[in-house]
């Protein structure tokens, strides 16, 4: 299903909406399963408003639900520049340095202005440093670690050991507030399963095991891939043309499994539906690549699905409410429409929805 963009839903300003500061969760429910969740036809608009225990039944026997299994990383690495006692923020992001230097790594970097090439940035409560090897656009660094003695390997393992020891989980900087001790098991789905991630792909946060069993119960199989989401989830589109964004990397694997099981379902007529936009993104990724087929692979997707694109596998979505002005807004809206999509949001302000990652959901079908 595609829908052709209408005039003016290629500007930036076409996807703002205002929101109420005191919608914005800032802390998960204490039970995952009883959000609420808006469900919005996407041919008729017709909105209802359920909880996501619910979900089961709305789906029918044959159809297929894919999660994103990735699991995210406590990459948030805290310190100082050496001979300074201001604080600098790390983000890690992925190696970089290739065989030759696996302790080479990609990286965000707050103040990044004052990390010239050749700062040292001792890290805190621990006695590993990382020295800026090059520093690009937006924030961007490229970080060399020094385990130093407090780890044995010096390889690519030594440095997730080191995020795992001293690293917080980057929640998202909309939530203002530090990190806490929750956060690293409500931050992330309970099939988190591959490493890699900085953000977490939310609309899996509201399963429960009890979920799981009710769609089996109910027919639907379960399939998952991996897309490793990225900190550029949260990147500003700066410019009034959107088609002019171009979106960060993000590594994906598809199994043999997860193709399998989604051609089956195809061929079955039955559903697929995705988990999230980043399911959605990895699955269109792979179909736009191989005449509209999924297949086994692993790879890069670089792909900005906004009005006017045509999907080629995806037939109904969950996704979380997203921030105004963000590629995720954009996506939900080719799924939907634009206009649908956002008077389901203003519906779901007046009905006093919680928004973004800890919030609530729709069930777009």
């Amino acid at each position: 299903m595609s829908l052709s963009p209408s005039a003016g839903t290629l500007r930036l300003s076409a996807y703002d909406y205002p929101l109420p500061e005191s919608l914005i969760a800032r802390y998960p429910l204490p039970e995952r399963d009883q959000s609420r969740m808006l469900t919005l036809g996407r041919a008729s608009g017709e909105m209802a408003h359920r909880r996501f225990e619910e979900l089961p039944q709305l789906l029918a026997p044959g159809d297929l639900v894919v999660l994103n299994n990735t699991r995210v990383l406590p990459s948030r690495l805290i310190g100082h520049r050496e001979g300074f006692s201001g604080r600098v923020e790390v983000l890690m992001l992925h190696p970089a340095g290739g065989n030759e230097d696996p302790l080479v790594w990609e990286a965000m970097a707050r103040p990044a202005r004052k990390l010239a090439p050749g700062t040292r940035i001792v890290l805190n409560a621990s006695a590993a440093t990382l020295t800026v090897v090059s520093r690009a656009e937006e924030g961007r660094v490229r970080v060399r670690v020094d385990l130093g003695e407090e780890f044995s390997s010096e390889t690519e393992s030594g440095v997730y050991a080191l995020m795992a020891r001293v690293g917080q989980i980057p929640i998202p900087p909309y939530l203002r507030r530090e990190a806490e001790a929750a956060d690293a098991q409500t931050y992330q789905t309970i099939f988190a399963k591959a490493p890699g991630a900085q953000a977490a792909p939310t609309a899996g946060l509201h399963f429960t095991e009890k979920t799981l069993a009710a769609l089996r119960t109910r027919g639907v199989e379960i399939t998952e891939i991996t897309l490793a989401v990225s900190s550029g989830t949260f990147r500003h589109v700066t410019s009034d043309d959107i088609t002019q964004h171009r979106m960060d990397p993000e590594h994906y694997d598809v199994s043999p499994q997860a193709a399998q099981a989604i051609e089956a379902t195809r061929a079955r007529g039955g559903r697929v539906v995705a988990i999230g936009t980043t399911v959605t993104k990895t699955l269109e990724t792979v179909a736009s690549r191989h005449g509209g087929r999924i297949v086994a692979e692993a790879g890069w997707s670089e792909l900005f699905i906004h009005p006017g694109f045509t999907f080629q596998t995806v037939d109904a979505m969950l996704t979380n409410f997203h921030l105004p002005q963000t590629t995720l807004l954009m996506l939900v809206s080719a799924f939907a429409g634009r206009d649908r999509i956002l008077a389901a949001y203003h519906e779901a302000i007046a009905q006093s929805y919680r928004f973004y990652s800890y919030g609530d959901c729709m069930l777009l079908i």
